[in-house]
């Protein structure tokens, strides 16, 4: 009778002491974005028996950069599905290295999506080759927005989702937006902010708006009077009908058509 209530003692006395430490590293693991970090048949797979022990020994950015080199090699290849797979692994080893993320989203929205349209050697059909660099398109937009889920403060990550929107899916709300964001982040380049304008300017009935901000950037000095910038706001002032006299920007050889 002793001995079972001297083991029930011993039970509740570990479980109050372990408690706090398993509190501390769950929150360790939040910090770093590791909490969703498995050991997964995959990573086994990819990384081969030494580096699936080198994980658990704790040298995962080194296993991650020796499977992203492999990733490369695939590129070269054009073995997109088994550069996928090394992809995953090596975001889910680093899920804070933004670079892997803005590099497996390039491979897969822009280097994968080109050679699936135009691979016609083995896909005949346009209509699935359509489909498939659509799939790429959602692959590589899937990277950049968990690159972003773990990386908030990510200024590059936002920027490249952005330049997708704009480029590869042509939606310039979404473009704008992104850019935007990017605009909010620490470290940012400065373009990021003409480009939020800018491109919100090609959303209908956004037009107003648009115009706010770029005369906002234009009004900063001449630092931002950027032929592009200088453009779509001569662009605008003629769509919005601003009378001549409250127009800021009148070129000196307006070869716009008279409207």
């Amino acid at each position: 009778m002793k001995g079972r209530i001297l083991g029930l003692v011993v039970i509740l006395v570990w479980g109050i002491i372990r408690l706090p430490i398993e509190t501390r590293i769950a929150a360790e693991q939040k910090a770093n974005r590791f909490g969703g970090f498995k050991l997964t048949a995959t990573l086994r797979q990819q990384a081969g028996q030494a580096g699936f022990i080198a994980v658990l020994g704790g040298l995962r950015a080194a296993v991650a950069d020796l499977l992203w080199i492999r990733a490369h090699v695939a590129w070269q290849k054009t073995q997109w599905g088994k550069m996928k797979l090394l992809f995953d692994v090596c975001t889910s080893l680093q899920p804070r290295r933004v670079m892997f993320w803005d590099n497996a989203a390039w491979h897969m929205a822009w280097n994968a999506s080109v050679h699936a349209l135009n691979d016609k050697a083995h896909v005949p059909e346009p209509v699935e080759r359509w489909r498939n660099q659509q799939q790429y398109f959602k692959l590589g937009e899937d990277y950049m927005l968990r690159g972003i889920e773990n990386n908030p403060d990510s200024w590059e990550l936002y920027d490249r989702l952005g330049w997708f929107y704009r480029d590869k899916i042509g939606d310039k709300l979404k473009s704008a937006q992104a850019y935007e964001e990017a605009s909010k982040r620490h470290g940012r380049l400065d373009y990021v902010r003409r480009q939020a304008a800018i491109q919100l300017s090609e959303v209908p009935g956004r037009e107003e708006e648009a115009y706010r901000k770029l005369l906002a950037l234009y009004n900063e000095g001449e630092k931002e009077w950027l032929p592009t910038l200088l453009k779509k706001i001569q662009l605008l002032e003629r769509k919005l009908k601003i009378p001549q006299n409250e127009r800021v920007y009148i070129p000196p050889d307006d070869r716009l058509p008279p409207e």
